[in-house]
């Protein structure tokens, strides 16, 4: 094992300090919640078959490496193991018996099949917590189906919402998968507090489609209650105006949003330089704004069309309207807020957006991302049965 890896991963700092997690997983959702276990303190053992997460072959941008493998499996131990074999069956087993925390989202019923179904691996051991992260969750006609980010970015009516009017778009990264890895850390973390007063363990279950469905929750209240549900409008909101975006006379875009009455006041006041709109029988609400949006729309137009973007920012910073640029990535890596910790790799150390939760454990690096099968040696060693023979 490289020695800077066994050095970052012995030092492990934070709340989750001395937690085993056990984490039979691949692609994004629950890499993803495992890595932030990791990054809190905890111990993540990850297991892979022979080939690997497939996640390690999305893409190679990264000093070869996968750029979605290196951002969700840093600070983890690779463990291969082959779930069909008998003996390596037994060595899963006996890291449950230690662990604390057990995280799966293979295929449908693929666990249960394997012999490590959630349920039974409770009752096997009663203090350890099981998490399932699945595509449509556990009951349901779509229980068994397959699911992928964008799929479920589109059942669950986001791609529907969100972008322009004309031909659907995806959302241009896996919110869904990103989403339901971080619920499962929620519903992680409150099965930890709950154990330390029960003393015993439980399970967690999250989809990707639960969570779709929960952030359209206002879309839904709209089309239950109102008998229609928001259109895409681009860059603008669907309730709320003046909000959107505006291209600048050097062709910038900038992001206004005008959230109340008084702002509505100052917008009108400070930035368009009338104040009598603020009261405009066109304008004087903000239904009133939203019905009437393509007039409200064209004067605000008119305003940034003939100024170039310094001088728009330093105007709405001046009234104290939010606004907000549109970026691109390389912009974004310019970005003054941005902020950057290193992680080593398998082929060299790489940046990583730094955590977003800052906390007094913070070190100011990731620990490493793991090769494949990086620590199975030590890992099988270290989980042999009590009388087997240490290799020599």
């Amino acid at each position: 094992m490289n020695s800077m890896h066994v050095e970052a991963l012995q030092v492990q700092p934070g709340p989750l300090a001395g937690l085993l997690v056990v984490s039979l997983e691949q692609a994004v959702a629950a890499p993803l919640c495992t890595s932030r276990l990791a990054d809190a303190g905890a111990r993540v053992i990850k297991i892979e078959r022979d080939i690997g997460d497939f996640a390690r072959d999305y893409d190679s941008v990264v000093h070869g490496q996968a750029s979605y493998f290196v951002w969700t499996n840093r600070g983890k131990e690779s463990l291969q193991l082959d779930l069909r074999d008998a003996g390596d069956q037994a060595l899963l087993h006996r890291m449950l018996e230690r662990a604390d925390v057990f995280v799966q989202n293979l295929g449908p019923g693929a666990a249960q099949r394997a012999g490590f179904g959630s349920s039974e691996l409770r009752a096997r051991y009663p203090r350890l917590i099981t998490c399932d992260i699945s595509g449509y969750g556990e009951e349901g006609p779509y229980r068994d189906m397959k699911a992928y980010d964008l799929l479920v970015q589109a059942e669950s009516g986001l791609v529907a919402v969100s972008g322009a009017p004309g031909e659907y778009g995806r959302i241009g990264v896996s919110v869904c998968d990103i989403g339901a890895g971080m619920n499962a850390l929620i519903g992680i973390q409150q099965a930890l507090l709950a154990r330390e007063r029960s003393g015993h363990g439980s399970g967690v279950q999250v989809s990707l489609f639960d969570t779709a469905a929960d952030w359209m929750s206002v879309p839904v209240l709209h089309q239950t209650y109102a008998g229609k549900g928001p259109q895409r409008v681009g860059l603008s909101h669907p309730s709320i105006a003046p909000y959107g975006g505006f291209q600048t006379a050097d062709g910038e875009t900038l992001v206004v949003s005008v959230q109340n009455e008084r702002e509505w006041q100052r917008f009108s006041r400070d930035f368009l330089g009338n104040s009598e709109l603020a009261h405009d029988p066109l304008f004087a609400s903000n239904n009133l704004r939203v019905a009437n949006r393509p007039q409200l729309d064209a004067l605000i137009r008119d305003v940034f069309a003939a100024q170039p973007r310094a001088a728009l920012e330093l105007r709405l910073r001046n009234a104290g309207i939010a606004y907000g640029a549109v970026n691109d990535t390389a912009a974004l890596l310019t970005h003054p807020q941005l902020r950057t910790w290193p992680v080593a790799t398998p082929s060299g150390e790489a940046m990583l957006v730094a955590p977003p939760v800052r906390t007094e454990h913070d070190t100011g690096r990731f620990r490493p991302v793991p090769a494949l099968g990086e620590h199975s040696v030590a890992l099988r060693a270290e989980f042999a049965p009590a009388n087997a023979e240490l290799p020599e």
